[in-house]
Order: C-alpha cells, then sequence, then structure tokens
C-alpha cells in the first residue's frame, strides 16, 4: 500500500485526477517570461531611466519598491480567490494588467504617474509570480508537488539569463521607453494567451483542511494563521528574507570594497544566480531527508554561514566567488523551502491564503532590503563589511524562530509540523 495522505492533503492518492500536462510547461515559460519583464528588466534599465528623465535614482528605486510591497499586500486577497477559483482568471488577469503597468511606466511624463504604473505593477506581480504558479502547483500535483515546484523554479532562475542580456540588447538601439514598450508586447503575446488556454483544466475540490494547532480536525485557517507555529515561522521567515535580498544587493559594494572590480564583482553575482538554480536541483533530496522544522533551521543557518565568511574572510577574490555561489545555493533552497512550508505543515487546504499571509511580511522585507542595507552600510556599520555581520546575525536569529516555531502535537493529535515533525526535534 501507499503512504497515507498528509493532514490537509486532499483525498487518498488513487482517487487524484493526473495533474494537466499543460499546466507546467506553460508556468515555466509564464514565470521566465514575466519575471525576466516586469522585475529583472528594471534593474538594467534603471541608470538609463535617470540620465533620460533627470529623476533621481531614489525617486526611480522606490516606485519600484513600492510595487514590491504592493505585491505583498496584494497577495492575501489574491491568495483567497486562488483557493476558491484556481489561477485560470488570476494569472490571465494579471498578465494583461502587467502589460498595461508597463505602458504606462514606459509613458509616464513624471514621477507621479511613473509611481502609479509601478504601483499596479505589483498587483501584477501578485496575480503573475511565483505565488499563484505555487497554488497551482500545490493543488493539482498534491503529494508531487516538491518535483513540480522545483521544474517551475528552475525555469523562473533563468529570468534574468534570459530577459537582462535582451533589455540591455534592446536598450542599446532604443529608448527606455520603447524597450518597456516591445517588452510589454512580449509580454502580452507570451503570457495573457498561455496562461488563458493552458490553465483550463478543471480546479480541484479543496482538501480537507489539517487539524488547527490544537488539534481539532477540519477547523478553519484563521486559527492556524494566528497560531504560535505559524506566526514564529513568520517571523522567520521575515528575518531571512531580509538577509538574504540584502546580500544580493551589497555583493557587488562588498566585492568592490575588497578590491575586486565591477566586472568580475558582477560575474560573482551572476554565478550566485546560477548557484541559485543548482541549489534547486538539490532540494528534493534535502525534503526527504528532513523534517520541516529542522530543514528550514539548516538552510537559514547555511545563509548566515555564508554570509558570516563573506564578511569575515579578506580574499583572494576566487575565494569570495565560491562563498557568492554557495550563497547562491542557499538561496535556491530558500525559495523552494518558502513554497512548501504552509504545505509541509497544515496540507493544502486554503494554500493560497496561508501561504499569501506567511510569505507576506518576508516580501515587505524584500523591498526594504536594498534601502535599508545601503543605509547601514554607509551610516552605523561603517562599511559593507559590517552590514554582512549584521545579516549574519539576522540569520542566526531567524534559525532560533524557526526552531521555536516547530513543537510536539498535543496527545493523539496528527503532527502540526509534517510526517517528521519529531524526529525533526
Amino acid at each position: 500500500r501507499g503512504p497515507p495522505p498528509p493532514p490537509g492533503g486532499g483525498p487518498a492518492w488513487g482517487a487524484r485526477r493526473p495533474p494537466p500536462r499543460a499546466v507546467l510547461p506553460a508556468l515555466c515559460v509564464t514565470q521566465i517570461t514575466g519575471w525576466g519583464i516586469v522585475y529583472y528588466a528594471f534593474p538594467v534599465l534603471l541608470s538609463r531611466i535617470t540620465a533620460d528623465t533627470g529623476w533621481s535614482a531614489g525617486t526611480v528605486t522606490a516606485a519600484f519598491s513600492a510595487a514590491l510591497l504592493v505585491s505583498a499586500a496584494a497577495g492575501i486577497p489574491v491568495g483567497r480567490v486562488l483557493d476558491r477559483r484556481g489561477p485560470r482568471a488570476v494569472m490571465t488577469g494579471g498578465s494583461v494588467l502587467a502589460v498595461l503597468a508597463l505602458l504606462t511606466v514606459a509613458a509616464a511624463p513624471g514621477p507621479v504617474v511613473f509611481l502609479a504604473g509601478w504601483t499596479a505593477a505589483g498587483v501584477a506581480m501578485a496575480a503573475t509570480f511565483y505565488h499563484p504558479a505555487f497554488a497551482a502547483v500545490t493543488r493539482w500535483w498534491g503529494p508531487d508537488r516538491v518535483r513540480a515546484l522545483t521544474v517551475v523554479t528552475l525555469a523562473g532562475g533563468l529570468a534574468s539569463t534570459v530577459f537582462a542580456p535582451l533589455t540591455a540588447g534592446l536598450a542599446e538601439h532604443l529608448s527606455w521607453r520603447a524597450t518597456y514598450a516591445v517588452l510589454a508586447a512580449i509580454l502580452a503575446v507570451v503570457t495573457v494567451p498561455t496562461h488563458a488556454l493552458a490553465l483550463r483544466a478543471p480546479w480541484p475540490p479543496a482538501p480537507t483542511p489539517a487539524p488547527d494547532p490544537g488539534g481539532r480536525p477540519g477547523a478553519k485557517t484563521p486559527r492556524t494563521a494566528r497560531s504560535r507555529p505559524f506566526l514564529l515561522l513568520a517571523a522567520a521567515l521575515t528575518l531571512s528574507g531580509f538577509a538574504m535580498y540584502a546580500v544580493v544587493i551589497g555583493l557587488v559594494p562588498l566585492l568592490t570594497e575588497r578590491g575586486a572590480d565591477t566586472t568580475t564583482a558582477a560575474w560573482a553575482l551572476g554565478l550566485g544566480g546560477a548557484g541559485q538554480t543548482l541549489g534547486r536541483t538539490l532540494y528534493a533530496t534535502l525534503a526527504r531527508r528532513t523534517g520541516p522544522t529542522v530543514r528550514t533551521a539548516l538552510l537559514m543557518a547555511a545563509g548566515g554561514v555564508t554570509t558570516a565568511a563573506l564578511a569575515l574572510v579578506p580574499g583572494p577574490v576566487a575565494v569570495l566567488v565560491l562563498l557568492a555561489v554557495l550563497a547562491g545555493v542557499v538561496r535556491g533552497n530558500l525559495t523552494l523551502l518558502q513554497a512548501t512550508a504552509v504545505s509541509d505543515r497544515w496540507g493544502t487546504a486554503d494554500y493560497g491564503r496561508l501561504s499569501a499571509l506567511l510569505t507576506a511580511p518576508a516580501t515587505v522585507a524584500a523591498a526594504l532590503a536594498p534601502w535599508a542595507g545601503a543605509a547601514l552600510a554607509g551610516g552605523p556599520l561603517g562599511g559593507y563589511d559590517g552590514l554582512f555581520v549584521a545579516l549574519a546575525a539576522c540569520s542566526a536569529a531567524a534559525v532560533l524562530l524557526a526552531l521555536a516555531s516547530g513543537r510536539r502535537p498535543p496527545p493523539g493529535a496528527p503532527p502540526t509540523d509534517g510526517p517528521r515533525a519529531v524526529r525533526g526535534h
């Protein structure tokens, strides 16, 4: 006999329909295109936008950060719709909105309209990026979701590889406004029909909710979202996410402080992205061998160790590049950790809403990390060495919170920390 379904995992495996074939390749294509155009084109075009418009880099970057903040807030109602209706309308409508938002950004006569365009883009991010894709994969793939999630994130990791050079090439021949217009056209042609046509499969019924933190089966998810394990895990992911994104933004200036030229530092950042892809291929093995609590603590600790090493190892540059790659491996695993955090502990019932609630604070932290990291490095911490030491301390605090979020279930109640909860302690 096969293993029984986990709490909230839905009907027995034999009763599940096979996942629709078109969904996984479609999501791979749209994640590459959406992330590549809506997210990764911005840093490539930033200097051209400021040079052409005369707007300060702070003003332009603040508009982009606002999009990330809006995405965090919009993810919660988007998650509710995903749970009830599935991803087709959400992701198709989000794709249309993303196209309109980028056209608004391209045509913006001043900072106010520019900000409005990015605000709309933030809603589109919530409706088209990893969160709805993860919700779709989690419901359709059920117990096989880790494999499918790995495939989607591997594809998403190629977004910068594909679209950063493409954006730079377009910008060599076009203005930044025309470049965004061309990218918006590509986004429309690729993502709108793909989401509309490939996500038409019937949305599986919601599985029975997992037992609540008090052990009562079928409890409503508001009780889960207010539980101590949920809140502690959200805090851990927030601290870890802040450290992770601040490291990404601070890596190039850290290496240049150590004597590396800008090109070498940029290569280190790019190789870190390759490390993310490698890390994601390793996650399924790690998931089979560890429980959710231990896995979370191990990965956050590994992030802290690589960050501390970057802060404390003076060189040579080749060693620092290797550390950047190892940090990328950890980041790749942390992406999948976040994608599976809810389903591993509380099942797949109301995954969209619970996942949005769990990750919203981390998304806010990611939006603030570039500004906060630069401010701390240039002020009280006295440089990027001090910043990276502080970020390593953030990761250490995240480890403690992650360990505290795991607990043994009450006598006679199923574990809230997945099938390996006891071994995880």
